[in-house]
């Protein structure tokens, strides 16, 4: 292991010695969640499925268009992805956050398109 010297604020120099054990872990997902930053759109902050799912439904999609609506080949190719790797070896922690994100939105358009089924069958 390398061992490394670092300038810190005296308020966190105060918090380390309780937290030495961890150290090593907390800087790896710290560097994670810094190299992750290219995955998340520059000027929102959002993951970029977010903003995909946004700007569909700022269309105006009719409720067939939603119960039709499948994401981009980049974002189910990204999640295809995640899901291997989750099977294979594991995720980071980094990782297993932006899974997370993909099962939010993905429950999000369960209930979106169960409600625009519903206002299908009640039309008809």
């Amino acid at each position: 292991m390398t061992v490394i010297t670092l300038d810190v604020p005296d308020e966190i120099a105060t918090r380390l010695p309780e937290m030495k054990r961890d150290l090593p872990a907390l800087l790896s997902l710290a560097l994670a969640l810094h190299e992750d930053r290219s995955q998340m759109q520059p000027s929102t902050g959002w993951h970029p499925a977010f903003t995909e799912l946004l700007d569909f439904l700022a269309a105006g999609p009719t409720p067939a268009e939603i119960v039709a609506y499948k994401v981009s080949s980049q974002t189910q190719l990204r999640l295809e992805t995640l899901l291997a790797k989750n099977r294979e070896e594991g995720l980071t922690a980094v990782e297993s956050a932006e899974l997370d994100t993909y099962q939010q939105i993905n429950h999000l358009f369960i209930l979106l398109k169960a409600r625009a089924r519903q206002t299908l069958s009640t039309s008809n």
